[in-house]
């Protein structure tokens, strides 16, 4: 049996489609996907661990292919019972008051919970954290994030083509 297509991912990207496409398309080469932290899923790339990765923000450069996919909006994620819960978007002068804690992690999340402060966050990655006694609201000036896939430019596996084709949609008549 082969050995398995790596593809690693950073919260909140949800990669099911492209692997049911996979899995059709290529019975014969198993496909493996990996959900690491944001640092984790470009180091896997780098250290030949990965084949490819979705990531947050990277650019390509001289080692790196990156094509970007789509753009997603940022939310303050607060209490359930803050007043930002009562609004349907937010901006970041509105939030200038609030203590705004760093990271974007479930720990994170939890102490929002616990009314320790607010945070900002990529939607999919506040949907991936959610909770009851939690809310997410838009923040429309706040900077979005951009996410891609990336490999390594020095990649010789035929299968690295085979997914850009899945993620970019090709189907399996097209050529490139």
């Amino acid at each position: 049996m082969t050995a398995p297509f790596v593809v690693a991912f950073v919260p909140g990207v949800t990669p099911g489609k492209w692997e049911r496409i996979w899995r059709e398309r290529m019975p014969r080469s198993p496909l493996e996907l990996r959900a690491l932290p944001p640092d984790g899923a470009l180091a896997s790339v780098h250290a030949s661990e990965a084949h490819m990765a979705f990531v947050r923000d990277v650019t390509a450069d001289d080692a790196l292919h990156v094509i970007p996919l789509y753009r997603e909006r940022a939310v303050v994620v607060a209490p359930k019972d803050h007043p930002v819960a009562a609004f349907d978007e937010l901006t970041l002068a509105d939030l200038a008051s609030e203590t705004l804690l760093p990271g974007q992690g479930t720990g994170t999340v939890e102490l929002v919970a616990a009314g320790v402060g607010l945070a900002l966050m990529p939607m999919s990655v506040a949907r991936a954290h959610s909770r009851r006694d939690v809310v997410a609201r838009p923040v429309s000036d706040a900077p979005d994030t951009g996410i891609g896939l990336a490999w390594l430019r020095t990649a010789d596996d035929p299968r690295v083509d085979t997914f850009i084709g899945i993620v970019r949609g090709r189907t399996p008549n097209s050529s490139r």
